[in-house]
């Protein structure tokens, strides 16, 4: 399918219309089934799914990059999503409290310049990824894109009982649809950085050849439901979260190290 190029043009300086810089890449099938909490599947293929985007929210430019990996919940398919890092505090706790969405402060760098693709994401001072590399033409563009993303929305009881909830977790399903304009090949280099505070080098290796494409698409329709409950017991190990993302806290649980 081809794009219709008048969908791309826009006022010079206009960050509408910056396509986002999606990377996929293979890790281990125990790294991913090890941050799932209990109700919540791995996937047909233990995938690791990067989005790194500037998008104005909801007037402004947010920098962010999207970490997620394949995983079904009630027979679906779709993506567990570890964190949206974003470099504006002002969306960060409303959105996190209000429908359970990962995010986390991170100094974000993406961009384009002729050929060029370059991205880097820092949190806390440390930098933990970083991406590199040049255009490669048009890629196949899909008739239709149809995202389905899992969020986890809780809350721990005040005063902080252990296996206590004011809210118990609760799986948010979030269905997004597109309009796909445009995709662009981009061939480079993923780095994963050993960091503290997103330790995607260390509990989501790479386990295979990354791959990385430039995408825009007009969205055509957003849900967000609230779903199942999860089994409040089982998923303790799993409230200790690091930043607001989905990445293991410091604090008790089997998987914690």
């Amino acid at each position: 399918m081809a794009f219709d190029t008048n969908l791309l043009k826009i006022n010079p300086g206009d960050i509408l219309g910056w396509p986002i810089l999606k990377i996929d890449y293979p890790t281990d099938p125990k790294a991913i089934a090890d941050l799932l909490p209990p109700g919540i599947e791995a996937g047909d293929e233990p995938n690791v799914h990067l989005a790194l985007y500037c998008y104005p929210v909801p007037d402004e430019p947010e920098f962010g990059i999207l970490i997620s990996v394949d995983a079904n919940y009630g027979g679906t398919k779709g993506l567990y999503t570890l964190g949206y890092g974003i470099d504006q505090e002002s969306a960060i706790f409303i959105s996190r409290d209000m429908n359970g969405q990962p995010k986390f402060p991170c100094e974000i760098e993406y961009y384009r310049l002729g050929e060029t693709v370059r991205a880097r994401c820092v949190h806390q001072g440390y930098t933990f990824l970083e991406f590199s590399g040049s255009t490669k033409g048009p890629a196949d563009l899909p008739e239709t894109q149809i995202e389905t993303e899992w969020w986890i929305k809780v809350s721990r009881a005040v005063g902080g009982a252990e296996k206590a909830y004011d809210f118990p977790p609760h799986v948010v399903k979030v269905h997004s649809t597109y309009q796909p304009v445009y995709r662009e090949k981009v061939e480079g280099e993923l780095r994963l950085l050993e960091s503290p505070w997103d330790p995607i080098a260390k509990l989501l290796p790479i386990r295979g050849e990354a791959s990385a494409y430039l995408s825009t698409a007009m969205p055509t329709g957003r849900d967000i439901t609230l779903e199942g409950r999860l089994d409040p017991e089982a998923f303790w190990p799993f409230v200790d979260t690091i930043g607001g993302s989905r990445w293991p806290g410091a604090n008790g649980g089997p998987r914690r190290s």
